[in-house]
């Protein structure tokens, strides 16, 4: 099926000679099959939102004032790495690839080269690259086939540990290379297919590897690996009773003790030790009532500063292991917003990390512990102003079933209309959340066009508690389309938003629940817009790459049983699709290894043969949603296009 999909994509592209005049021509690597002709005025309308750039945290230089960051150039289309030294801010390129670099980590003892990631066109193949500094000059480290992780250093910095599925193409094995010698590499431990295994620390005598076992969002153990016998050993009691979950395993420096992130015995994620010998487990951070997201342990070993997620916002806090307590949170003045990458410095007086929030770009700031003054490493470059944008206000509502969901809503500051129009927005995942992190070109909808943004966190979410985000597992499915129906009766309650204006949204998994709205409330909304969304999860799980079968299998079901292949068919949006007769844009990326092309084209292939009103846009080099900015500008520019039609029912000029 999804090469008589592509087949059809080919034939589209050939119709290239059309004369646009005053409209905008698509670039050669969008296909736009029912779009109508798009206004040239529009790019000057909505140019000063398309230039947002942040500035990403990746690494710190192990003995210089000097750390690696990815961001997009001014002129470029996607995220390149960049160097910038703490004595001038100022950020100097280092790589000019069509396509965007990952991350990347300095060589850890002297920093005279990096290692960084990259893949091709979005098809997640991440292949391993050396950069040396000196000469500027680049090494492929991987195969340039496989899919690789970055990895992690040897405690001599010699060598990095990383997983690749090398040998077969499918299986993630375990392997270790000398970078400055790519002819060192050599196999570790080979993995069977359907297991997933990430690499999380070296032990400081180099003999051992800790090990994530990934089972699922909510089933998680530790293993240690033998590096020169490959043997594993469990770390953390074996889950039989109920299922649990252990993140981010980091020795101590002693490498006596164990610290990781777990549910065991609580809803949330508290931060544990776990003493390798006598095997006792001691709670860290019991008195936060929220997940725990990040942590670090300092220099020293003596500190550890944690990131708490406090109903989506970022709360920082200093754990002192002296006092094997909770001490304080650190820094009240910290801007409401999202904290991202967390990295001690190596003088160990702070930490350095990512901010995100509604009014201000992602950029750098250094925290200094324990004293709580923050500085500002980085300014983000954009175009204009963002001060004004609108904050958001948490609200919630009741389901079906009498459960409190919530969200982020967004209201303009000056409504340009007695009610005011909606659009839903669904995160992904579906096991992520939606948090008041920067909305970039979203702000256009508030300030312009005087749009409500409503980004719900339904069933399923993170940031909730462990039974949150097991509800609507495998049968239990459509209670989290029930969210979004309170949802939609919980809009058209509200006195300021317009109950009869509401366009739902949403990418991936936030695709899919959008085209299941489309076809179960099809009546309470004006239009739609799925990006990279399955319309059947039968055919999603078949055709999904193989390494995500068994994980998505356990969130959607196992659609290989009979029962449940039956329920999943009886919910797929594709067979309600003819319930469908309000607008819907739908987007797809070609090279898409998450969910294949194929969905989203059976999807617009069954509305267009019941005379639904359809959109299609394919990017031929994108995979999993757009990242080049010549295919996110235009996508920007047919959104508000689509938006201005059916949402604020604007005839076109």
């Amino acid at each position: 099926m999804a090469t008589n999909f592509k087949n059809s994509l080919l034939a589209i592209l050939s119709f290239s000679s059309i004369a646009y005049g005053d409209l905008i021509e698509p670039n050669p690597n969008l296909v736009a099959d029912g779009l109508p002709g798009i206004s040239r005025d529009i790019v000057g309308l909505v140019e000063k939102y398309t230039h947002f750039r942040p500035t990403l945290l990746l690494d710190l230089h192990p003995t210089k004032r000097e750390m690696l960051v990815k961001m997009r150039p001014e002129e470029g289309q996607v995220m390149q790495l960049h160097m910038v030294s703490d004595l001038d801010s100022k950020l100097v390129c280092l790589t000019t690839f069509p396509d965007a670099v990952a991350d990347a980590l300095y060589q850890p003892i002297n920093g005279v080269y990096c290692v960084f990631s990259k893949d091709i066109n979005g098809n997640e193949k991440h292949q391993n690259y050396r950069y040396d500094f000196e000469t500027g000059s680049i090494t492929l480290l991987t195969n340039g086939t496989s899919r690789n992780s970055l990895g992690i250093w040897s405690p001599k910095g010699d060598k990095m540990a990383f997983t690749s599925n090398e040998r077969n193409g499918k299986d993630q094995d375990i392997y270790t290379i000398d970078p400055l010698h790519p002819e060192s590499k050599k196999l570790i431990r080979e993995f069977s297919s359907g297991d997933s295994w990430y690499i999380e620390d070296w032990s400081k005598d180099g003999k051992t590897l800790l090990l994530s076992e990934y089972l699922s969002v909510n089933d998680t153990n530790i293993w240690s690996l033998n590096l020169d016998k490959g043997d594993l050993t469990l770390l953390t009691p074996k889950n039989t009773k109920e299922e649990v979950a252990y993140f981010q395993p980091r020795y101590s420096h002693d490498g006596d003790t164990l610290f990781f992130l777990t549910d065991k015995d609580f809803e949330f994620k508290t931060l544990v030790s776990l003493d390798l010998k006598t095997r006792e487990l001691k709670y860290l951070t019991p008195s936060i009532e929220w997940d725990i997201d990040l942590y670090e342990i300092s220099p020293s070993g003596k500190d550890i500063v944690c990131v708490s997620n406090e109903d989506g916002i970022s709360r920082t806090h200093l754990l002192s292991l002296k006092e094997s307590k909770h001490t304080k949170e650190l820094l009240h003045q910290i801007p409401v917003g999202v904290i991202g990458r967390l990295l001690w410095e190596q003088n160990g007086k702070g930490v350095r990390f990512n901010l995100s929030s509604a009014k201000a770009i992602s950029d750098i700031y250094t925290l200094e512990v324990p004293n709580g003054s923050l500085q500002r490493l980085t300014k983000n470059r954009s175009s204009m102003e963002t001060d004004h944008f609108v904050e958001p206000e948490l609200v919630k509502w009741k389901s079906f079933d009498g459960k409190e969901i919530s969200g982020f809503l967004y209201r303009p500051h000056t409504p340009k209309q007695a009610k005011t129009p909606v659009r839903i927005i669904i995160h992904g995942g579906p096991e992520a959340q939606f948090r008041p992190e920067f909305l970039g070109q979203l702000n256009y909808y508030l300030d312009e066009l005087g749009i409500a943004l409503l980004l719900p966190n339904i069933r399923g979410s993170t940031g909730y508690g462990k039974t949150f985000l097991k509800l609507p597992n495998g049968m239990n499915r459509v209670d989290a389309y029930e969210d979004l129906n309170a949802l939609l009766d919980w809009i058209k309650a509200q006195s300021d938003l317009d109950g009869d204006r509401i366009m739902v949204s949403g990418g991936s998994y936030g695709g899919h629940a959008t085209l299941a709205v489309a076809t179960r409330y099809n009546e309470k909304i004006a239009c739609s817009l799925s990006i990279v969304g399955m319309s059947n999860l039968v055919t999603f799980l078949e055709n999904t790459e193989p390494r995500r079968q068994d994980l998505r299998r356990i969130i959607y079901g196992d659609e290989r049983v009979p029962v449940v292949r039956d329920f999943l068919t009886s919910i797929a949006p594709i067979n309600h699709a003819k319930a469908i007769t309000k607008p819907i844009f739908v987007v797809q990326g070609l090279m898409d290894p998450r969910v294949p092309y194929s969905e989203s084209a059976q999807m617009v292939e069954t509305l267009k043969e019941i005379k639904t009103p359809v959109w299609f846009l394919t990017a031929t080099n994108e995979g999993h949603g757009f990242s080049k900015k010549e295919n996110v500008d235009f996508l920007f520019y047919a959104t508000i296009e689509f938006t201005k039609r059916h949402l604020l029912l604007e005839s076109s000029k």
